[in-house]
């Protein structure tokens, strides 16, 4: 069993417009932009970052915003909701705050114990906010947000599966816990994790796969400290029988990727070097940074992206 992993360290999804998306999470949500970037594979889209002051490992939603794209269809072999934590009292505040920006999908519920407002974000994506006692992570407090309500970071992740056996032994290979199975929905915790280190795994063995495309997640990231780390996880995985692609460098940290038996490609990203490596903390996310590969283009780039509020 690897004990490298410590959590979540972001989730990359994908949009139709990178305003509207660059609004609901700045203004909507009130997490801060850490980095305004561009999609290494296709640097006319933009890539988004947004979360804590710093954007430490556990808080980062990710976006690459592709304009036309085709919306996509919710089912099995994806991650159908991530979750934000908030503190103990703070969903009424925040029903109210969604619902005053017409933000569909609203409902409550309860599980493993947890008070949980469901919503949707402007491409139907899944999100929902649990109220988590102790969560001591420092939220950001400057996207009109106070302290006693703001979102700390990431709480889990839910995968829709139409087996779930095959990926629940491989999150225990990667040092998750079973705490609970209750009404169809397996949670696993990864024991002294980072406070984004609960995954939720549900079975729909009768649903349709899904398709990707606008509000879809396209990939789920989990935290190592240091490359050391993660070569580590990725001969472990490589043993186990995963092909696992050679480290790749995406600036703010390293990666590698791999496809789970339930479909949903998962990341193992190190929390190294961290996104101010070329911003001044004070100015995260207010430049436009282009990869060095991609630099040579910078005026066709930035003649095409359409530009963003602060």
């Amino acid at each position: 069993m690897l004990d490298q992993i410590t959590g979540l360290h972001h989730v990359t999804s994908m949009a139709a417009d990178a305003r509207t998306n660059n609004a609901f999470f700045t203004d909507a949500l009130g997490l801060r932009r850490v980095k305004k970037t561009v999609n290494f594979d296709s640097p006319d889209v933009y890539h988004l970052y947004y979360g804590d002051e710093l954007g430490t490992p556990g808080t980062v939603m990710t976006y690459f915003p592709f304009p036309h794209i085709a919306p996509g269809r919710s089912g099995t072999g994806e991650v159908g909701t991530t979750v934000f934590s908030v503190p103990r009292g703070a969903l009424g505040y925040w029903g109210e705050r969604l619902a005053a920006r017409r933000v569909s999908g609203l409902r409550e519920d309860e599980t493993f114990g947890q008070k949980r407002l469901h919503f949707a974000g402007p491409d139907g994506d899944g999100f929902a906010l649990v109220e988590v006692d102790g969560d001591s992570r420092q939220p950001w407090t400057h996207g009109g947000i106070d302290e006693a309500h703001a979102i700390r970071g990431f709480h889990s992740v839910a995968m829709r599966l139409k087996d779930g056996g095959a990926t629940r032994e491989l999150l225990g290979f990667m040092g998750y816990e079973v705490l609970e199975e209750k009404n169809g929905i397996l949670r696993m915790v990864r024991p002294g994790g980072n406070g984004a280190d609960a995954i939720d795994i549900e079975t729909m063995p009768d649903v349709s796969a899904s398709r990707p495309g606008a509000g879809s997640v396209h990939h789920v990231a989990f935290a190592v400290k240091d490359r050391a780390a993660q070569l580590d996880v990725r001969k472990a995985l490589i043993d186990t029988g995963y092909h696992v692609t050679p480290v790749i460098d995406r600036d703010y940290f390293f990666a590698i990727y791999f496809r789970t038996p339930g479909g949903v490609l998962f990341e193992v990203a190190t929390n190294e070097p961290g996104f101010d490596r070329d911003e001044d903390t004070a100015h995260l996310g207010e430049a436009l940074k282009i990869p060095k590969q991609h630099e040579h283009l910078r005026a066709a780039i930035e003649q095409h992206l359409e530009p963003l509020e602060p």
